[in-house]
């Protein structure tokens, strides 16, 4: 995946002014740096050039009268309870199918949206903030099954402590 000469400002602010990136077709890349500096901007650049890409925005948008199995079932092309069930498992949501987003915590919630983006089966995964409001043990059991699925993976983390698990890190 690449981006050339990519320029996006918003009014005077200058995000990105002549840059090129390079992403590798497998493995992991995390998106790093401080609040603001363009990592979500970069991962809607990348969805603009690659449009079949699953992508998870920072936003969970779940639907408020929709089970959490239902979530993932609505998306995918041949709706497949069992691998609907494997996707809960990665995120560890086993024995929350039947809940609505509102009985969910945040971190449930999150990890909710990333099963509903998964279950999108794009040939690969843009990942805005994936684990907002997930407790960093879990991340660490999340991110190697993420990996596992043998997809390109770009997420943008503020987590530093998860940068060992990368193939490849683009710091903003």
């Amino acid at each position: 995946m690449e981006l050339h000469d990519l320029n996006v400002a918003f009014g005077d602010k200058v995000v990105f002014d002549h840059r090129d990136f390079s992403f590798p077709d497998t493995g992991l890349t995390l998106l790093t740096g401080p609040s603001g500096v363009g990592k979500t901007t970069l991962l809607r650049a990348l969805l603009k050039e690659y449009p079949d890409s699953a992508f998870l925005f920072q936003e969970d948008r779940l639907f408020p009268r929709r089970t959490v199995l239902q979530h993932l079932l609505d998306v995918m092309d041949k709706p497949d309870r069992d691998r609907a069930e494997e996707l809960l498992a990665l995120v560890e949501l086993t024995g929350e199918e039947g809940a609505y987003p509102a009985q969910l915590s945040g971190g449930m919630a999150r990890r909710l949206a990333l099963a509903r983006c998964l279950a999108l089966a794009g040939p690969r995964f843009l990942l805005d903030e994936p684990f907002a409001g997930v407790d960093e043990p879990l991340q660490r059991r999340i991110l190697p099954r993420l990996q596992a699925l043998g997809k390109p993976l770009v997420l943008s983390t503020h987590n530093r402590g998860l940068l060992e698990y990368a193939d490849r890190v683009v710091e903003l």
